[in-house]
């Protein structure tokens, strides 16, 4: 009785009610991913613009396939392809993130990381970071998130990263601090794709 109440109560109503236009391939790559040390949430699509999705798009360029470009202008990372397309993610930018610019490689690559902060960082906002001066385990709250890449510079370490976030929200944003931040997703796939020593621009 009670599932028959359900269905003859204005049926017109719910047969009109607008169906949010849901990409079911989308859905599962921002989806939990399974078999990771700590948990990573689900992302919320409908709160992210589409254009910060991972997608392939067209990126005609002279760099050679497997490099990284940063745009943190337009807030995109492009892993170049061949034939003239990359792979491209929505990113967030800090503080950090926007103090180097030019050439640089991938140093190293550290799943679930420790975090810790810059003494700029720690300068301007003592009463948040001098906590964490002498750094952060790795885990769901540790804000490099899931996944982060080490550039350097002539062998030396630029203090610039690319990095996952427990902040989806912030990305195609300028925040207050920090590097270059993926979702947790994205940089999952990210770190998988990309070698240590890979080349990066950032522009």
């Amino acid at each position: 009785m009670l599932l028959a109440a359900c269905t003859t109560t204005e049926p017109r109503l719910a047969m009109t009610a607008p169906v949010p236009r849901v990409n079911p391939i989308e859905v599962a790559r921002y989806a939990a991913p399974q078999g990771e040390k700590f948990p990573v949430a689900p992302i919320d699509l409908s709160k992210i613009d589409p254009k910060y999705l991972r997608q392939q798009v067209d990126y005609p360029t002279d760099q050679s396939p497997g490099t990284i470009v940063v745009d943190t202008e337009d807030r995109f990372v492009y892993l170049v392809q061949e034939g003239g397309k990359a792979l491209r993610y929505g990113v967030g930018v800090g503080r950090e993130g926007l103090e180097f610019k030019g050439a640089a490689k991938i140093g190293y690559k550290r799943e679930w990381p420790r975090w810790t902060p810059t003494p700029d960082m720690v300068k301007r906002e003592p009463e948040k970071y001098v906590k964490w001066e002498d750094g952060m385990d790795g885990g769901a709250t540790n804000p490099l998130g899931a996944r982060a890449l080490y550039l350097f510079k002539n062998g030396k370490d630029t203090l610039f990263r690319i990095h996952g976030t427990t902040e989806p929200w912030s990305i195609g944003h300028a925040v207050s601090s920090g590097c270059i931040r993926m979702m947790n997703q994205d940089v999952i796939d990210f770190y998988g794709r990309v070698p240590s020593g890979a080349k990066v621009v950032v522009l």
